[in-house]
């Protein structure tokens, strides 16, 4: 039987046969040991004939004897661990229709800032472990089985089991809390659907401070004990960024919370996490009497960026990684767009042609790439995560609103936001739109763009009174 499993190795994607629903995930976070240990019950909608459940599992100790789908044992359990898949073989065809599969697993936190991680951070001259998620781009798979794949959505119902004196956060705001001697029990609203990639927990010591949107929605910054003054700039500007949004994609901001949390380890500048933002602390904290004036420019950009991130890429989320311009260019160009309207005298306009150099430059070389790659294996989407997607694809997009003009670019968006709310798209399905409210022929103009590497470059000759224009590329 193991043999009948192995179909599914080196594939580039999961089968569709079964899709998640709802997970319900209980974990415990052990700071002291370095590991953690939990559950899951994930809700599967079965909607064509098999006898496998194909999910993604790495660095994972999964309990096979745990494993159930609708009280039924596996036949055959099988790793392959190069796929990073775990391949759950039944005796027989499996109902079609919803059924729930539970099994408890455990892991490391390890230090390599992926997956479910320990940070360290100092408090009373001693050096202490926090726990922290990064799971973009496949690395949720390292905390919990699943399937880690963009267009999986599903609604998430976390509970936490931390040290009582900690402060643990996840997406969603806090339903209940029990404590219980050194541990406390921390329970999450549900999510509404969501990326696996997307799913953020934090436990540590923080201080916070706290702002209200003109929605009503609760905004705070969470930093290290006794930081917290340093966070009031990067609030300020999260909750214009929200209000901002909200009116510019006509849309409200789709979660009751959003915190955003400085980092001491962390390997990017930010990761957008749904409701639960996290941030390498010199992106987040400002500290008016020390932090210098690109440091400013830096957490405007960031968080701006990030909180784009909440409508372009969290709420409406690329189909496939092929896709991550779509998520990328959106919000660099929008943090962009939504700072020049903070501080107008920064001038971010202008700074923003570095960006398009910085593209340019990398785009220059023969190991360059398209906005849009073709992904064929996990192991390949980290490498696209670089100018071209961010930069090039934010240059793009705003040549592709000077050609249509800002209201009207403005009001596409906004069909596009409302269309694909809680769900998933293509680049083709951005240019339908664009094409349908604008009426130009969008898909025509783009396609070159995105699908080609490079660039086109004029050539001018001055021959007398005559100039001689010459395109290339």
């Amino acid at each position: 039987m193991a043999a009948a499993a192995a179909e599914f190795r080196g594939q580039a994607r999961l089968p569709r046969f079964a899709a998640p629903r709802r997970y319900e995930l209980r974990l415990r976070p052990d700071l002291a040991a370095c590991m953690f240990s939990g559950e899951a019950s994930v809700a599967v909608d079965v909607s064509a004939p098999t006898r496998f459940l194909v999910l993604n599992a790495a660095d994972l100790a999964v309990d096979r004897a745990s494993i159930r789908f609708q009280g039924l044992a596996p036949a055959e359990v099988s790793v392959f661990e190069e796929d990073e898949i775990l391949v759950l073989e039944f005796a027989g065809e499996l109902p079609l229709g919803e059924g729930v599969l539970a099994m408890r697993f455990n892991g490391t936190l390890n230090d390599q800032m992926r997956g479910f991680y320990r940070s360290k951070y100092e408090y009373k001259g001693e050096t202490k472990n926090m726990a922290v998620t990064q799971f973009e781009s496949v690395d949720a798979r390292r905390c919990f089985p699943c399937w880690d794949e963009p267009s999986f959505k599903a609604k998430f119902k976390l509970t936490l089991e931390v040290p009582s004196e900690l402060v643990a956060l996840s997406n969603m705001p806090i339903v209940n809390e029990k404590i219980a001697g050194p541990i406390k029990t921390v329970e999450y609203e549900e999510s509404p659907v969501m990326s696996t990639y997307l799913v953020a927990i934090v436990v540590g010591l923080f201080d916070y401070i706290e702002g209200v949107t003109s929605e009503g929605n609760k905004v705070r910054v969470y930093t290290q004990v006794g930081k917290s003054n340093q966070g009031k700039f990067a609030l300020d500007v999260g909750v214009k960024s929200l209000n901002l949004y909200k009116e510019f994609f006509d849309t409200p901001y789709p979660l009751p919370k959003l915190d955003m949390v400085a980092i001491p380890d962390f390997t990017n500048g930010a990761m957008e996490n749904y409701g639960l933002v996290t941030y390498r602390e010199i992106y987040l904290l400002f500290d008016e009497q020390s932090s210098s004036a690109s440091t400013k420019q830096n957490v405007a950009i960031t968080v701006a960026h990030e909180l784009a991130h909440q409508w372009f890429g969290n709420l409406v989320t690329m189909e496939w990684w092929t896709h991550l311009w779509l998520n990328e260019g959106f919000a660099t160009w929008m943090s962009y767009l939504a700072v020049d309207s903070f501080f107008p005298e920064w001038n971010i306009w202008t700074q923003f042609l570095d960006s398009t150099t910085s593209a340019l430059k990398l785009d220059s070389l023969a190991e360059s790439h398209p906005i849009e790659v073709e992904i064929h294996h996990a192991s390949e989407i980290d490498s696209i995560f670089d100018s071209i997607s961010y930069d090039k694809g934010a240059s793009v997009i705003r040549m592709l609103q000077s050609y249509l003009g800002a209201e009207r670019f403005q009001k596409a968006l906004a069909s596009y936001i409302k269309k694909y709310a809680y769900s998933n798209a293509k680049t083709e399905d951005l240019w339908a739109v664009l094409e349908e409210v604008s009426g130009e022929p969008v898909k025509n103009l783009m396609t070159t763009w995105t699908k080609k590497q490079g660039y086109p470059v004029i050539g001018v000759k001055l021959k007398g009174h005559d100039v001689e224009l010459e395109q290339c590329g």
